[in-house]
């Protein structure tokens, strides 16, 4: 699984976003972020933090149903 070298400010406030329990997302492969009821605006960014590992829905889910979203270890480490 590939990390992403260098995050940028939008990718970080979408893991603040995850960790401070304000975000939801879509179970698919393709899975969408919502930050504070609204659809988040770098959609492809919040697929690329999935794909990269740093964030997963945190209970599992029928496709396309929203979910909290939850920091993997590996997000958790990269706002530190």
């Amino acid at each position: 699984m590939a990390v992403i070298a260098v995050l940028n400010h939008r990718q970080l406030a979408m893991l603040r976003a995850v960790a401070g329990g304000r975000a939801e997302i879509t179970c698919s492969c393709e899975p969408d972020l919502y930050v504070d009821g609204l659809p988040c605006c770098d959609q492809g960014s919040a697929r690329e933090l999935v794909q990269t590992g740093l964030l997963r829905a945190a209970p599992p889910g029928a496709s396309g149903r929203r979910v909290t979203a939850a920091l993997t270890d590996l997000g958790r480490a990269a706002l530190h």
